[in-house]
């Protein structure tokens, strides 16, 4: 089960996140639906984006996060065919920085007036 969710307050206008500290929104998904198999994904970027992007840096980064390594490595399969490189962050409590991330993705579509852009983790 994939949850592309953000628990976004934008009430006092600039985004905040209304769930944060030791809890996330992928962690309320996963214990409301505890049989299911739950990754976040596709929850730092838009929609336009989510198929086969193709952006000038190349293939951009998608961050994931859940318990279940099986659900976590077909997610990472698809993402590959769509596209995609992956970078897993671990178990579901990893939500809580991919929801923070999401933040960041929001300021910059604010700020630029655009949408198109994503994540591209670089290594040496």
């Amino acid at each position: 089960m994939w949850d592309t969710t953000n628990p976004l307050d934008f009430s006092t206008g600039a985004p905040q996140l209304a769930i944060a500290g030791h809890d996330s929104l992928g962690e309320q998904v996963q214990k409301a639906a505890a049989e299911a198999k739950v990754v976040k994904v596709f929850n730092t970027v838009g929609n336009a984006l989510m198929f086969k992007p193709e952006l000038a840096g190349g293939p951009p980064t998608m961050f994931i996060a859940g318990n279940d390594e099986d659900a976590k490595q077909q997610t990472t399969d698809m993402l590959t065919n769509w596209g995609w490189e992956t970078s897993d962050t671990g178990s579901i409590e990893g939500s809580r920085y991919l929801e923070a991330m999401c933040l960041t993705w929001v300021l910059h579509g604010m700020k630029s007036g655009g949408w198109n852009h994503a994540f591209k983790l670089l290594s040496k």
